[in-house]
């Protein structure tokens, strides 16, 4: 006969970890200067895996373009959103960051039981949700998620080089390298320019300064 305190623990694992969907998610962008932060929710289907799911840091261009692919072709349901430039300048990162998660979550096609997130914190949900730690490398529906995210981000970046050439976005994809913060003093801020990012602002008061003998924006 099976103990009280055995049953007790059988009830709160069906509870909160009982059979249904699960949907990864991850996103990128939150480190740049210059653009939208992107999140993904992905759930896979176990019926048709992916071979090569890893944290997207640690795949190459080629790599991530072509499990993008894959993931969109195969998983059960995807969603990718974002929190503008404005956003992130009127709620900070780490709330905008939370924000896109819960688009990404909310625009799913299917509903999941449980939402595994990469990190340490939770945006708000409507479901039960768990944080993990390095879950990019760990849990393959949270890979593909920090997947779509980045490909999707390094899409715009692009679109971003062709509209603002000057700053080289298809090459540093909005982070602070040397060469994007001359840029910025050289031609000041263009509208995708997160204006609460101190190094942005740094730039832009060194550019409005007449003693620099820069000056000029862009946006």
């Amino acid at each position: 006969m099976r103990s009280r305190k055995f049953l007790k623990a059988e009830q709160a694992r069906l509870v909160w970890d009982g059979p249904g969907l699960l949907a990864g998610v991850d996103e990128a962008g939150r480190g740049p200067l210059a653009g939208p932060v992107v999140a993904a929710a992905v759930i896979l289907d176990d019926q048709r895996p992916i071979r090569g799911l890893a944290d997207s840091k640690t795949l190459t261009a080629l790599q991530r373009e072509r499990l993008h692919d894959q993931i969109l072709a195969k998983a059960l349901c995807c969603s990718v959103a974002q929190a503008s430039v404005e956003e992130i300048d009127t709620h900070n990162i780490l709330q905008a960051t939370m924000l896109a998660m819960r688009r990404a979550v909310e625009g799913l096609r299917l509903k999941p039981v449980k939402v595994l997130v990469d990190g340490n914190r939770l945006p708000t949900l409507s479901v039960l949700a768990e944080a993990i730690v390095k879950g990019d490398a760990r849990v393959k529906a949270i890979s593909a998620a920090s997947i779509l995210a980045k490909v999707h981000r390094d899409r715009l970046c692009a679109d971003l080089h062709a509209e603002f050439p000057q700053y080289g976005f298809a090459g540093h994809k909005g982070y602070g390298t040397p060469e994007h913060l001359e840029a910025l003093l050289r031609h000041g801020a263009c509208v995708h320019h997160r204006r609460s990012f101190s190094p942005v602002a740094a730039a832009l008061a060194r550019a409005a300064d007449p003693a620099s003998g820069l000056g000029g924006s862009s946006a």
